[in-house]
């Protein structure tokens, strides 16, 4: 008898998103079921997709590195066949599930688009997989969630490349001394007080900053703000935001120039583009400080290097893992009290504003 593979499929989880004007609305009223949220602060946020005609990036960028994904999975020793779904829009988490429970999978590796620990990016997904199962029946596939990433140094890698890049289109004479801001999503303090994220977020600009190097006139600054934040103004939220910091440092960075850097998101999805490409860039526009804000990772191949290498390690039960810096490398199976919700008031990002992860 031929022995079945530990790992059968690779199941791609993202966020979702709207792809035409006439579904966000539905989508944002997914995001925000079962939670009392004024139907003002949707029509607030429907504003910024319809600031791009009413259509997320989230789920073309997500094809693109499913195509490259199988690309590099087939040329690998694991040419397993990847699924996609997601939490809020379609291709839904239930219906992949379903799907891959016809098709005959037994046990799937998920790769969810979030490189840090934290309610959002990770037990929340872990809960969306639980339920998507419990709907496909008894038949469905067990799932196991690839480790969080923050520290791999493909990871680093690719973030120090794309800052390099963003470094090319300031002035030469400001490419030395250039601030590095890095932003992540902001997430209520009672919920950072119960992971890791705030630490490995640290960690990661710390690492990017080491491997992008001083520049040529000495010492380069970075610091690590936060966008996106959403919620009762009385719920304490992790800070500073990227906007607050642009104008309370606009007499430094208006003379070095800044790169902003979306070191917590994984794609190009619409937060960035609106939080940072117009929010921010209108900002700094305003101080005249030269702006440039460097690509998240996307489908770049060192970046599909690494999931594959995260596929790897599991598939082939390998001790060792890849892993760079102060902090060790993230676990495979996550603590049953991993990542807590935080208190009732503090809500996740979708609670009141989508996150796109």
């Amino acid at each position: 008898m031929v022995s079945q593979p530990p790992y059968d499929a690779l199941l791609l989880v993202s966020f979702g998103g709207p792809e035409r004007r006439e579904d966000v609305m539905p989508f944002l009223e997914n995001v925000v079921r079962g939670r009392r949220v004024p139907r003002e602060r949707l029509f607030e946020v429907a504003e910024h997709y319809y600031h791009f005609g009413g259509v997320s990036p989230i789920n073309e960028q997500n094809r693109e590195l499913m195509a490259a994904l199988r690309r590099q999975l087939d040329e690998s020793q694991h040419p397993i066949p990847i699924y996609w779904g997601n939490r809020n829009w379609q291709p839904l988490l239930s219906d992949t599930l379903a799907e891959m429970t016809r098709d005959g999978v037994r046990h799937a590796l998920a790769y969810v688009t979030s490189a840090f620990s934290s309610y959002s990016g990770c037990r929340q997904y872990r809960e969306n997989i639980a339920e998507a199962r419990r709907l496909a029946g008894a038949d469905a596939p067990q799932v196991d969630k690839l480790r969080m990433f923050f520290n791999h140094p493909l990871f680093i890698d690719v973030h120090r490349q794309r800052v390099d890049e963003a470094l090319q289109t300031l002035p030469a004479e400001q490419r030395g001394a250039a601030g590095l801001v890095f932003t992540a999503h902001s997430i209520p303090l009672s919920m950072a007080g119960g992971c890791e994220y705030a630490a490995q977020l640290r960690e990661s600009c710390r690492l990017v900053s080491e491997a992008v190097g001083d520049g040529a006139n000495g010492s380069r600054r970075w610091d690590l703000v936060f966008q996106s934040r959403s919620g009762p103004p009385q719920v304490p939220w992790l800070e500073p935001d990227v906007c607050d910091h642009l104008r309370e440092n606009a007499a430094t960075l208006s003379e070095t120039g800044v790169v902003v850097v979306p070191v917590g998101f994984v794609s190009d999805h619409l937060e960035v583009l609106y939080d940072l490409d117009v929010e921010a860039a209108n900002v700094c526009r305003d101080l005249r400080i030269p702006f440039a804000r460097s690509a998240t990772p996307g489908d770049h191949p060192d970046f599909v290097r690494m999931i594959v290498d995260l596929v790897d390690e599991r598939i082939t039960g390998r001790s060792e893992r890849a892993a760079i810096g102060l902090l060790p490398a993230s676990h495979d199976v996550c603590p049953e009290n991993c990542c807590p919700l935080g208190t009732p008031m503090g809500r996740p990002p979708a609670a009141d504003q989508p996150r796109e992860a």
